[in-house]
């Protein structure tokens, strides 16, 4: 097993444990031991010092390790919607890599799914009418 493989394993063992209700009970837990131990170390800068360095090393870390597993993910689910799209006939097979289209060119092709969606919403409220009232829609009213 090579370097990187190790790593995206680790990463994702870590993402699922932080993700965890016992990850969040724990760092509740330390936060509760912490301020308890305010009272002893007299709410010191080195009482504070300790929170803020230990949750900014934490997180600072553990960025890089979510952030890992997040582009692995994104990237396995855009190669399922390539094949869907692939797979469908009718589908334009040249939106599989819309990644790389510019913002104007998202914008627009936006607008025209957001056309055909309304378009397909118009007919199904017509057909609604129709069925509820057992007469047919002159006119689209």
């Amino acid at each position: 097993m090579d370097k990187n493989e190790r790593f995206r394993r680790f990463a994702t063992r870590v993402s699922e444990a932080v993700g965890s209700p016992q990850a969040f009970l724990l760092a509740v837990a330390a936060t509760g031991i912490w301020l308890l131990c305010g009272r002893y170390f007299r709410f010191s800068d080195a009482w504070q010092l300790v929170i803020n360095t230990s949750t900014s090393v934490a997180t600072f870390l553990i960025v890089f390790l979510i952030q890992n597993t997040q582009n692995r993910n994104a990237r396995v689910m855009q190669m399922k919607l390539d094949e869907l799209i692939r797979a469908l006939g009718p589908a334009r097979t040249e939106l599989v890599h819309m990644e790389s289209m510019t913002d104007a060119e998202l914008d627009a092709l936006q607008n025209e799914f957001e056309g055909q969606r309304d378009r397909a919403a118009g007919g199904l409220k017509r057909l609604a009418r129709f069925r509820s009232s057992g007469t047919p829609s002159i006119g689209g009213r």
